[in-house]
């Protein structure tokens, strides 16, 4: 039963995922952009940890941790570019 689950899961971010690509080349706007940026580290963090479950490892959630911290580092910066000009002021 786990294994189904995860399989759908699996599919179903690898979905998100793909729309949240389509909104990065789409976007109409810069912060359209940023946020699909941000919400596809976090399409990628579920990812991580799924496959980590599937392969009943540990070993994936390090990874996982080190691609939140940079994603919301990245999105602040971001958010901090769009507002100012520049990020360090």
């Amino acid at each position: 039963m786990i294994a189904i689950v995860l399989k759908i899961s699996i599919a179903l971010v690898v979905i998100a995922a793909l729309l949240n690509v389509y909104r990065l080349i789409v976007g109409p706007h810069a912060p359209d952009r940023v946020l699909a940026i941000d919400t596809l580290a976090i399409n990628a963090i579920a990812l991580i940890i799924l496959l980590g479950i599937t392969l009943n490892t540990r070993m994936y959630l390090e990874a996982a941790l080190l691609i939140a911290v940079m994603g919301f580092v990245s999105t602040v910066a971001m958010a901090k570019y769009l507002k100012r000009g520049s990020v360090i002021e």
